[in-house]
């Protein structure tokens, strides 16, 4: 035992064993130890010596070591050895009833649900199938529908009655080809029939009722004053017939009228829906007639024996003005499939239609009323023009001056009979007021002649 000790505090252990040592610093310090380092031949032997001496004896140590522990060790070991072939065989069997379980389970789950997959994927493929031909099935039912409404709108007399028919199944199948379904609704764009459809009778057709609408819109007339032919019933007949065509072709305007919804996040409820079409065809009305009589009045007035007919002329534009504003002021208009409608009572719908058609135009014109309307914008335009005969001089300048006062009270008259309905309305009373107007029309005739 002492030599044991002996041995060990001899060899310095503890510095071997270091995580910091490092073999030539130790070698490096044993040489110095061991040698003047001022002198230039080394002696290498006696260091190497030392070297080999605490290796020799580090050998003999575990060799002495090895031996007085043999037996242990080699219980240890076999005890160890027994231990991991005893753990081995166990989870051999383990893992081979794991493989089992796992060959059942993928026979039981994995298959199954492969084959489960396969037909679930045939199930959904047909069922999108059957989604898509019934689709193409309605489309082409409703083209069909929309394809006999067109014909019967081609009719003369009774065309028009087809009209907002043909309009609610443009809408219908506007919106079955444009489903919610972004997926669907490509697969229906794809299918060579509702190409077709789309091409050659859906936009055809819309575009047919618009121009068959509007230019009923641009042949409203309902005024005598310019003479008509046959007996009261007839005129009554015609213009019963006028105001059933004028009323169809506001329903159709009103229905192909594009609906633009709020999005969904805005809180705007209970706005009041806009028909761009039906709006722009009335305002497109006004216009022509506006047009026409600020044209034909200049003209009359540089040629004063036409002067009375253009008046009339120009009254009875003023009628239709007043006899349209009534009907628009009356007719309502129909359910429209786009606008939706509040499911609480006491909500309003995000786009509420307007009571009836006269206020989308009005408030487009800015105006409470349309005669007024016509007569505010006839004489803001004639102005001008008198002022340019005046300019021109000659007989036109002079005959009009000279006349200035039949021409006041032609004007005058003008504007009360064009303020009237028209006989075949019911009244013959003015309605309204319109003596404003009437000053307004002749002060920018009267007032551009001077004194």
């Amino acid at each position: 035992m002492a030599a044991a000790d002996s041995e060990a505090s001899y060899i310095d252990y503890e510095a071997f064993a270091s995580p910091d040592f490092h073999a030539p610093t130790f070698a490096n310090t044993l040489v110095l130890s061991t040698n003047d380092a001022n002198d230039t031949s080394l002696d290498l032997s006696t260091p190497l010596s030392r070297v080999l001496f605490d290796v020799q004896e580090v050998d003999t140590h575990i060799d002495s070591l090895t031996t007085s522990s043999a037996l242990p060790l080699l219980k240890h070991t076999s005890t160890r050895a027994q231990a991991s072939t005893h753990v081995l065989d166990t989870l051999e069997s383990q893992v081979q009833g794991l493989q089992q379980a796992y060959t059942r389970l993928h026979q039981d789950v994995v298959e199954r649900y492969e084959q489960a997959e396969q037909v679930r994927l045939a199930a959904d493929r047909l069922a999108n199938t059957l989604r898509l031909a019934r689709a193409v099935a309605r489309c082409l039912h409703l083209g069909r529908t929309l394809e006999g409404s067109m014909a019967d709108t081609d009719k003369p007399r009774e065309g028009h009655r087809s009209l907002a028919p043909a309009a609610r199944l443009v809408l219908s199948l506007r919106q079955t080809l444009a489903p919610e379904d972004v997926a669907e609704a490509r697969l229906l764009a794809r299918v060579n029939a509702i190409t077709t459809l789309r091409n050659e009778l859906l936009d055809p057709s819309e575009r047919s009722l618009l121009g068959k609408a509007q230019q009923s819109i641009r042949e409203f007339s309902m005024s005598t004053l310019t003479g008509s032919s046959g007996g009261a019933g007839s005129v009554f007949a015609q213009h019963d017939d006028t105001r059933a065509r004028t009323s169809a072709a506001l329903h159709t305007l009103y229905l192909l009228s594009p609906v633009s919804l709020p999005p969904k996040s805005s809180n705007i409820q209970g706005a009041t829906f806009n028909p761009t079409l039906l709006v722009n065809a009335l305002q497109s009305y006004l216009q022509t007639s506006l047009t026409a009589s600020a044209t034909s009045l200049a003209r009359a007035l540089a040629t004063l024996p036409t002067l009375d007919r253009t008046l009339l002329d120009i009254s009875a534009r003023c009628q239709n003005i007043v006899a349209l504003e009534s009907l628009l002021s009356t007719a309502r208009p129909p359910a429209h499939p786009l606008l939706p409608t509040s499911a609480d009572s006491n909500t309003p719908a995000p786009l509420e239609p307007p009571p009836a058609f006269l206020g989308p135009l009005l408030a487009a014109l800015d105006t409470s009323s349309l005669p007024s309307y016509f007569w505010r914008s006839l004489a803001s335009s004639l102005a001008p023009r008198v002022q340019e005969i005046i300019a021109r001089g000659g007989v036109s300048a002079r005959t009009l001056k000279t006349n200035r006062d039949k021409v006041r009270d032609a004007v005058r008259e003008c504007v009360h009979r064009g303020s009237q309905l028209p006989s075949s309305a019911g009244s013959k009373k003015v309605v309204g007021n319109w003596e404003r107007e009437a000053a307004v029309m002749v002060g920018s005739i009267i007032g551009s002649l001077g004194r």
